[in-house]
């Protein structure tokens, strides 16, 4: 059996209890979000929005009409979501994107994506 002095003893508690809370700290930074974007009234809440690149959109349609989410290039479509219906895409990389409902024009947003 090994002796260790209370110091070494001490540091060896101090250390396995602070890894927990380093894990987290690192997961916390690095851990992509999920934005939720919801379609009521005939628009998108929140119209624009800033997210980090990896983190996922979900829109979710709480009205009665069936709305989409598009992007003006074609980069990305939900394709039209019914009433309690949603759709999550996840942006990779930095850019911005303007997007509109296909059946409904006049309802707009913008998507900015950072590093």
């Amino acid at each position: 059996m090994t002796n260790i002095s209370r110091r070494a003893a001490l540091r060896l508690a101090a250390s396995a209890a602070a890894l927990p809370f380093a894990a987290t700290l690192a997961r916390a930074d690095g851990h992509a979000t999920n934005h939720t974007v919801v379609i009521r009234n005939f628009a998108f809440e929140p119209a624009n929005i800033t997210i980090k690149a990896g983190d996922t959109i979900t829109w979710v349609n709480e009205d009665g009409a069936q709305h989409s989410a598009w992007d003006l290039n074609n980069q990305f479509d939900t394709g039209l979501l019914s009433k309690g219906q949603s759709a999550a895409l996840t942006f990779a990389s930095a850019g911005t994107f303007s997007y509109r409902c296909r059946p409904h024009g006049n309802m707009r947003g913008t998507i900015t994506i950072t590093n």
